[in-house]
């Protein structure tokens, strides 16, 4: 049963990539190691209906990675639950069918996957064409597009789906237990040690963190701590909103992109927001001090 399971896996694969880490960049064609969806014939209008083997087969690794740059852009991964965003998408072109993902997998064209910046790899997303209303079930299992204009590529067979024949405005929503579901089965994970062992670890560091910034609030500290950065306003205020618990969370925006950043950090509490994101919420948050980039590790 493994063995037809990860000849799924290995059947359907977004547009190909390798690690950023280890990738020449300006030779990716817009894409590569840095985010991730997939699914057969679904109806992807009934989530209820979502039962697609493909879709949540476990992937070779969960990935999420860690910030990393391209072409001077900064890209901060974040496992995001509440995403919801909305952008220019694209078609990942042919001719990569057959290349791997940033996780392992293999691309295919006539899976439903795609590509993301910042989200973990793989993860279960809806995506609806804002011109017809059409909408597709998608697993995001690729890093890019390294296109600022664009949020999201699509696999031929998905755009196919949704009436795209080039680029067209989209809404990106993560299906959240979907995505819980094929990370745990990636991982290894039962959805009974999901429940009693991450749920409470949650509750518990809400409280945690909720206390510091009242116990001593941090009104001139010279460190930032970036959570990630949109294209959609909306996307940023809903998550700064959200991390309020862990310091002065604000949005700051840059160019054409808004950042989650929380601010006025000392280095002692810089460092324990670090810790305490990635620990709760699988982020790998950056940091500036001075308004300047710095190894998040460095403190």
């Amino acid at each position: 049963m493994k063995k037809l399971v990860s000849l799924a896996v290995l059947t359907a694969v977004l547009s190909g990539c390798t690690d950023l880490s280890t990738t020449d960049t300006s030779s990716m064609n817009g894409y590569g190691s840095a985010d991730g969806f997939g699914e057969e014939t679904l109806i992807t209008t009934d989530t209820n209906s979502l039962n697609n083997t493909y879709l949540l087969a476990p992937a070779p690794k969960y990935y999420v990675g860690s910030a990393y740059k391209v072409e001077d852009v900064q890209y901060i991964p974040v496992e995001d639950l509440n995403y919801n965003q909305t952008g220019i998408a694209g078609i990942i072109p042919a001719e990569l069918n057959g290349t791997k993902t940033s996780n392992g997998e293999v691309f295919d064209i006539n899976q439903m996957v795609a590509t993301s910046k910042t989200l973990p790899l793989p993860t279960i997303a809806r995506v609806t064409n804002l011109d017809n209303g059409q909408s597709v079930v998608v697993r995001v299992n690729n890093r890019g597009p390294f296109v600022n204009t664009r949020i999201m590529d699509l696999s031929p067979a998905a755009a196919q789906k949704i009436g795209m024949n080039g680029q067209s405005k989209v809404q990106v929503q993560v299906m959240a237990e979907e995505s819980t579901m094929v990370k745990n089965a990636t991982l290894g994970l039962t959805q009974t040690t999901t429940n009693t062992v991450t749920q409470p670890a949650v509750e518990t560091t809400v409280v945690t963190t909720t206390q510091a910034p009242v116990a001593q609030p941090a009104t001139s500290g010279e460190y930032s701590v970036q959570l990630a950065a949109f294209y959609a306003q909306d996307s940023a205020d809903a998550l700064a909103a959200r991390m309020q618990a862990y310091g002065n969370a604000v949005v700051v925006q840059e160019g054409d992109m808004y950042k989650v950043r929380i601010i006025n950090l000392d280095a002692t509490q810089a460092r324990s927001v670090i810790d305490a994101l990635r620990a709760n919420e699988g982020m790998a948050p950056g940091l500036l001090k001075d308004g300047r980039w710095v190894n998040a590790d460095s403190i």
